[in-house]
Formats: C-alpha cells, structure tokens, sequence
C-alpha cells in the first residue's frame, strides 16, 4: 500500500543543527530521544523535523520506536524557541501501524501487559498534542492504523496525491482505541464511526475531505516545498501566540456560547494584549517595522 517511487521528503536538510536535541535544546540529551529509530533535525529558526526511522518495517510501531518517539516529544513539549514541528516518515512511507512482530507477542500477553503497552502510544501521542509550536504531518505512502493516528494528533497535515490511509484495526477484531480522540476531534464522530468501522482505505482526497489532512500535493518535491512554506510562514507568528491559541482553542471547543465563554475570552485578549509579545507585536506593525520574532 505504499508507495516505492515515490521521491521521499525525509532527506535531513544540509543546514540543520548537528545533534539537534542537545544543541540547542537541552544541554544533555537523553539517550532515547537520540535513538536511530527517531532523526531529529532542527533549523537555527527553530524549525524541528521527527523523522521515524525503521524504513525496513515500513515505519510500523512497536515498543521501542513509541518510546524513542515518547522521549522526542516529550523534550519538544517542554522547548518555548521551537516554531514548528514537522513529523515524518524515512523511505517514502509515514507509517504502516502497528510492527507484526509486536503483534505477534501481545497476543501473548496479559490484559495487564497490553494495557501498559497501550498506555505508551497514548502518552506518546499526548506529548505530540502538547507541544505549544504547530505541529504539522508530512504524508507520503501509507499512513495505516497507529500511523494514519499520529497525523491526526498534528496539528496539520499535508500529504502527497498517491498517499493511502485506514483504520483497519477492525479487521484483526480490534479497535483504533488510543488514536481516537486525535481522529474524532480531527473528523467529527459521524465521520470516526464510518472509518473505524469499516477499516476501509482512502486515499488523500478523501483525508482532506474528511478533516484528517488539510492539503494534497503532487509528489515527495512538492511536499519539500510545502514544508518550506509552512515554515516561512509560521516564522511570522509569536511563538507564546501560537502556543497560547492551541491552549484557547481546548479551553473553548464544546462549550455553549455562553456569558462565562464570552468574559473568559474577552480576559484571554486583554491579557495577550498587554503581554510582552502583544505589546511588542502591535508597536511594530503600528511603526511600520518586523516584529522581533520575525527578524
């Protein structure tokens, strides 16, 4: 289901920072985080690529690449200077789900040892949805299971025209139980009863559709130049912004347009607007000048 000439956008950029995650994030990085089954590259703009790493698996899940992954988000969430965060998969495929060796030993498990397992692509997934920069899932082959899971925990996602997706969990009497909270948010409940029930695949059009990608592009060249352009733009953005609007969107999706929504958001501006980076925002756009997150 993937696809093999497809020209793959997860060749590291010959700019990034050597040893992302100790420079300059953390002054000593944790052994997982700097696992081969996850590359992290970053920009000196603090522009952050996760790369998963087992194309010989087809970047499928198992426990050893949710934890490398759990440690590289977990760092990531705790950084103020990062702008964006692009998620991707090695050899022209995002990621085929779940290992079949994985799968092959927690049939022999206990209820107990499955629950722990499941609890690690939950927290992993949680860390991803807490990282304040906009997150964005760069798609190229297939996105399946787990897989299709972790775009909808980004923020956004774009993914190349001949990239397929499905929640097949059914089909092996399972159900897609730890991604649906990203998935329902991300395609509304309707929407998430029909993928999860059916198993069935779709492919890119269809994801943009339903709410689960936010853009298609032609092939892996095109999907480099998207990523270029997220990241010009978001250059452009106050980082404490973007952070405090992912907050401001959990705080008020679900709730009645009531007087309390309407005084909490009126304080959430007031505050923005006297905060350092309001203040700092609105001067220089009123004198003409950069912002200074933007220089």
């Amino acid at each position: 289901m993937t696809d093999p000439t497809a020209d793959p956008s997860s060749v590291p950029d010959a700019d990034a920072i050597a040893n992302p995650i100790a420079d300059p994030f953390v002054e000593v990085p944790d052994t997982d985080a700097t696992s081969d089954l996850v590359l992290l590259e970053a920009t000196e703009e603090g522009a952050v690529t996760v790369t998963l790493n087992r194309p010989q698996k087809k970047n499928a899940f198992d426990f050893e690449l949710i934890g490398a992954l759990r440690e590289a988000f977990e760092t990531l969430r705790d950084q103020e200077t990062i702008r964006v965060v692009f998620v991707q998969g090695a050899g022209g495929t995002f990621s085929a789900g779940a290992d079949l060796e994985w799968m092959r030993d927690a049939v022999e498990h206990t209820e107990d040892d499955n629950r722990d397992d499941a609890m690690q692509m939950a927290i992993m997934l949680k860390h991803l949805h807490d990282i304040p920069a906009l997150t964005v899932a760069l798609i190229e082959g297939g996105a399946f299971g787990g897989g299709a899971g972790l775009a909808a925990a980004c923020d956004m996602g774009v993914a190349v025209q001949s990239a397929q997706f499905a929640f097949s969990e059914v089909k092996l009497g399972l159900i897609a139980a730890t991604v649906s909270p990203y998935v329902v948010a991300a395609v509304g409940p309707r929407r998430a009863r029909r993928l999860f029930s059916s198993g069935e695949v779709f492919d890119a059009d269809s994801a943009r559709l339903f709410g689960l990608i936010d853009e298609v592009v032609a092939d892996g060249e095109a999907l480099a130049a998207a990523k270029a352009r997220i990241t010009r733009g978001q250059l452009l953005c106050a980082p404490g912004a973007v952070a405090e609007s992912k907050l401001l969107v959990a705080e008020v999706a679900g709730r009645p347009i009531d007087h309390g929504l309407m005084v909490h958001t009126a304080k959430r501006i007031a505050a923005q607007r006297v905060g350092d980076e309001g203040q700092a925002g609105v001067r220089a756009f009123l004198d003409g000048k950069k912002a200074p997150w933007a220089e």
